[in-house]
C-alpha cells in the first residue's frame, strides 16, 4: 500500500468530512457531479451509479482565501468567477451531446503579480465509497506523448477514467515560464493526475493564461484482462478523440515533394557510398564511417518500387539497389545480415550494436520482412534470398523461446543485453514481425509448416499487455499479421492480440500540438514515437507505420473491427499528410536545426528527411538527416493519389481509401476509411492544367445517401470535406442539383 502526502491526506479529509461547500449539483447519465468550495480549492466531485467516485481539482489558492465572486449555467455546461489573493481565477465545465458520461473542465487564471510555481499537487483524489480505494493505472503519460491517465478504481469495485489533459493549451504558459509539458500526467496511486511543471520564468501579471484543460470520460467496466484492457483504452480514446480540440489540416503537393526528393536522392553524393562495383545508400547523409546496411537499403527500395508501380515509371534507382542486395548474404550464418560483410570489421565500436557479429535482434527480422514483400512482389531472386535466409531465422527463434534480447552474437547465439530496461525483458514485439515473415513464407511456398511456426510466435506475445510495444514499426506490422492470422485460422485470439498492438502504439502517440518553443514552427499533433522512451519523432517509423495502418485497414475489409481502430488509424494518417513535410528541413527555420548532428551531416537545401523532430525547447535533427527515411513521400503517393480519366485528372484523398475501381466515363468508386462522424479532405485537379467542369460526388452509407459539393481553391483545384465510413462514387462531367456541402 502506498503511502499519502501531506496535501492529499489533508484534501482527502476535507472532501470527505462534508466540510466543503457545495455550489453546484449536475446529473450526467446517472453519474453525479458536485462542484465543491474549499478555501484552497474548486474541486468537482463525480460519483458513480453505484457509488464511489473521484474528486478533480479546478481553481487552486495554495495559500487559501478562495472565493467565489460568480457563476452561470449555460446549454451544456456551467462557469465559475473566482478570487484569491494570487490572482483570479475562471473555470469553465462543459457537457459534450451525447448520452456518454463525459466532460471537458478548462481552467484559466490572470495573476496579480509576475508569479512562478515551484510545485504544484497533481489534480485528482479517489474518495471511494467508504474509505480509500485501491486501484490500478494501466497506463500513463510518458515524456511529451498524450497527457493522459486510464485507471480503474478496483476496491472496492467501481469503475475506469480516462483523463485527458489537452497539453496544446497551455502553450502561453510553457512559452512564459520556459516549461515542457512532457510527463506532467501521471503520479503514484492514489496521487495521480496533472501537476504543472515547475519554471523560473514567472507568468506575466494581467495576462490570462490556461493552467489545465482536461476531459474526462467515466466507465462502469473494469478490464479484467489483457485484451479487456486495451479494448477498452481504444474505446474510451476513440469517444475522447471526437471531442479533442484539433488543428486544422494543410494540404501539401506530394507529388511535387516527392520530385524534389528523388532529386536529391539520385544526385547528391552524400547519400551513396560504393563497395565492390555496388551503390548502397548511406544510413545518414554524408555519413561515410558505418557499413552499409540492408535495413537502409531496403527501408527505400520498397516505397521507390511502390511509386514506380503507380506512375508506371522506372526508376533507376531501383535496380541499382536490388543488385547490391546479394551483397549482404553472410555465408557464415547462411542468411542475409545486417551489415555489409565485407565491411563488418569497418564498424567504430562507438555503441555496442556497431561492434563485429552483435546482432540487434529486430535488424534480423525487417530486412527478410521487406524480401518477403520482394518476392511477393515476383521478384525469383529476392526469393531465393529469403528462402536460403528463412532456416537460420527459424533457428534463432527456436533457441530463444520466441523471447529475443536486445543485442546477440550471430555466430554463438549468446546473449549480449538481455532486457531493454533491468527486469523489463528484451525486444518483445519481435515475435510479431517474426510471424508476419513466417506468414509470408507460407504464403509463397504454400507450406504449412510455416504457418504453424507463425501461429506458435505469434501465442507467445500473450500476456504483454501493454509491455509489448519495443519499436513502432515493428509493433505495427505485428498487427497486421496477427489480423491476417485470424483471417487464415478464424481464432479470435490473434484479432484481439491486433488490438493489444494498437494499443500500444496510440498508447506512444502525442495527441496534441505542441506550440511553444521550436514546436511553434511545426505541427506535432498525432505524431507516433519510435520507441517507448523516446523524446522525440522519427520519420522512418512514422512511415513505416502509415504504411503497416494502410495495409491493416486493407486487410480488415470484410472482417468486423473495433470501430476505435479503424477511425483512430485514419485519423493518424490523415494528420501525417499534413505535418510530415515538416521532416524536410527546407519547411523548417534554420535556427530549429542542430548544426552538429551525432551522425554524418545535414543540410538544410536537400529534401532528405530529418530523423527526429524534438518536441518544445529542443533542435531537431540532433541525430541527423535519414536517408532511410527518404521513403516518406514515394510512400504517400501512391496511396492517396489517384488517376482518372486517362490519367488526365488527379484525385486526392487524406483518408485511407480501399475497394477502389475504375467505372465508366472517367469516375471511380471507392471505400472512404475512418469514422462517419469525421470529414476527410477530398480534391481534384486537373493535371494537365485545364480546368476542370462540373465533377459530382456522392457518398452513400446504407441508405443515406450524401451529395457533395466541392469548390475551387485558389490554384483551381477542387476540394470538399467527405465524412468518413462510407462508399464514394466521383464522376467527372456531372452536373450537381441538390448538393450538401460539408
Amino acid at each position: 500500500m502506498n503511502g499519502y502526502s501531506p496535501w492529499y491526506a489533508a484534501v482527502y479529509k476535507t472532501l470527505t468530512d462534508v466540510s466543503a461547500q457545495t455550489v453546484y449539483n449536475y446529473s450526467l447519465h446517472g453519474y453525479s457531479i458536485q462542484a465543491q468550495l474549499t478555501d484552497h480549492a474548486l474541486w468537482l466531485e463525480t460519483k458513480w451509479p453505484k457509488g464511489g467516485g473521484i474528486a478533480v481539482r479546478t481553481a487552486y489558492a495554495p495559500e487559501a482565501g478562495l472565493q467565489l465572486t460568480g457563476s452561470e449555467i449555460f446549454a451544456g455546461g456551467v462557469k465559475f468567477q473566482l478570487e484569491s489573493p494570487i490572482g483570479q481565477h475562471f473555470v469553465q465545465i462543459k457537457y459534450e451531446p451525447g448520452k456518454i458520461p463525459l466532460f471537458r473542465c478548462t481552467v484559466s487564471f490572470i495573476p496579480l503579480q509576475p508569479l512562478t510555481f515551484p510545485f504544484w499537487p497533481r489534480d485528482l483524489v479517489m474518495l471511494g465509497k467508504a474509505a480509500h480505494p485501491n486501484g490500478r493505472v494501466h497506463i500513463s503519460q510518458k515524456g511529451p506523448r498524450s497527457g493522459l491517465i486510464f485507471f480503474s478504481l478496483t476496491k472496492p469495485a467501481i469503475g475506469s477514467v480516462l483523463y485527458f489533459q489537452h497539453l496544446g493549451s497551455l502553450q502561453d504558459y510553457n512559452e512564459t515560464t520556459h516549461t515542457e509539458a512532457a510527463d506532467t500526467v501521471g503520479g503514484q496511486w492514489p496521487e495521480i493526475g496533472f501537476a504543472l511543471p515547475s519554471g523560473n520564468q514567472p507568468l506575466q501579471e494581467g495576462k490570462e493564461y490556461v493552467l489545465s484543460d482536461a476531459t474526462l470520460l467515466f466507465s462502469e467496466k473494469i478490464p479484467k484482462t489483457e485484451f479487456e484492457e486495451a479494448e477498452q483504452f481504444l474505446e474510451m480514446l476513440s469517444e475522447v478523440y471526437h471531442h479533442l480540440p484539433k488543428p486544422e489540416t494543410d494540404y501539401h503537393d506530394w507529388p511535387e515533394i516527392l520530385q524534389r526528393s528523388l532529386h536529391n536522392l539520385q544526385l547528391n553524393p552524400g547519400c551513396w557510398q560504393q563497395f565492390e562495383q555496388n551503390a548502397f545508400l548511406n544510413a545518414y547523409v554524408s555519413d561515410y564511417d558505418t557499413p552499409p546496411e540492408t535495413m537502409v537499403q531496403m527501408a527505400v527500395l520498397l516505397p521507390l518500387m511502390d511509386y514506380a508501380e503507380w506512375s508506371r515509371e522506372e526508376i533507376t534507382l531501383v535496380n541499382i539497389m536490388k543488385q547490391g542486395l546479394p551483397a549482404f548474404f553472410d555465408d557464415r550464418i547462411k542468411a542475409i545480415g545486417r551489415w555489409l560483410p565485407s565491411r563488418e570489421d569497418k564498424l567504430d565500436k562507438s555503441e555496442e550494436h556497431k561492434k563485429e557479429r552483435v546482432m540487434d535482434s529486430w535488424y534480423l527480422h525487417h530486412p527478410m520482412l521487406n524480401l518477403g514483400r520482394l518476392a511477393g512482389k515476383g521478384d525469383k531472386h529476392a526469393k531465393v534470398l529469403f528462402l536460403r535466409s528463412l532456416q537460420f531465422v527459424i533457428k534463432v527463434a527456436r533457441h530463444f523461446k520466441y523471447e529475443w534480447p536486445v543485442f546477440y552474437n550471430l555466430d554463438t547465439l549468446e546473449v549480449i543485453k538481455a532486457d531493454t530496461q533491468p527486469g523489463q525483458g528484451g525486444e518483445k514485439d519481435v515475435a510479431g514481425i517474426y510471424a508476419h515473415i513466417l506468414i509470408q513464407a507460407y504464403e509463397l511456398t504454400g507450406e504449412h509448416k510455416y504457418l504453424t511456426e507463425a501461429k506458435r510466435a505469434a501465442r507467445s506475445l500473450k500476456g504483454k499487455g501493454f509491455n509489448l510495444f519495443y519499436q513502432a514499426n515493428n509493433t505495427a506490422f505485428s498487427a497486421g499479421a496477427l489480423l491476417k492470422l485470424y483471417k487464415i485460422t478464424g481464432d479470435k485470439s490473434f484479432l484481439r492480440l491486433s488490438y493489444i498492438c494498437i494499443a500500444n502504439l496510440m498508447r506512444n502517440t502525442a495527441i496534441w500540438d505542441c506550440q511553444y518553443g521550436n514546436g511553434k514552427h511545426f505541427s506535432t499533433f498525432f505524431t507516433l514515437f519510435p520507441l517507448n522512451d523516446a523524446p522525440y519523432t522519427a520519420v522512418y517509423e512514422e512511415l513505416e507505420g502509415f504504411s503497416a495502418f494502410h495495409d491493416y485497414l486493407r486487410q480488415a475489409q470484410g472482417v468486423e473491427i473495433l470501430p476505435a481502430v479503424s477511425m483512430l488509424l485514419a485519423e493518424y494518417i490523415r494528420y501525417l499528410l499534413h505535418r510530415s513535410i515538416y521532416y524536410y528541413p527546407p519547411a523548417l527555420p534554420p535556427e530549429m536545426i542542430s548544426r552538429k548532428p551525432k551522425m554524418g551531416e545535414v543540410d538544410n537545401r536537400l529534401w532528405i528527411p530529418l530523423e527526429d523532430l524534438q518536441f518544445g525547447w529542443n533542435q531537431s535533427g540532433t541525430v541527423g538527416q535519414e536517408v532511410y527515411g527518404a521513403g516518406l513521400a514515394f510512400a504517400i503517393v501512391p496511396r492517396h493519389y489517384f488517376k482518372l480519366r486517362n490519367e488526365e485528372v488527379m484525385l486526392f484523398i487524406d483518408y485511407p481509401a480501399t475497394n477502389l475501381r475504375a467505372g465508366t466515363n472517367g469516375s471511380m468508386h471507392f471505400a472512404v476509411q475512418g469514422d462517419e462522424r469525421l470529414t476527410c479532405r477530398l480534391l481534384l485537379y486537373s493535371v494537365n492544367g485545364k480546368p476542370l467542369k462540373s465533377v459530382k460526388i456522392t457518398g452513400k452509407r446504407g441508405r443515406h445517401t450524401t451529395v457533395y459539393s466541392p469548390s475551387a481553391d485558389s490554384k483551381g483545384r477542387l476540394v470538399v470535406d467527405i465524412h468518413g465510413n462510407q462508399k464514394i462514387t466521383v464522376e467527372l462531367n456531372k452536373s450537381v442539383h441538390h448538393g450538401k456541402r460539408t
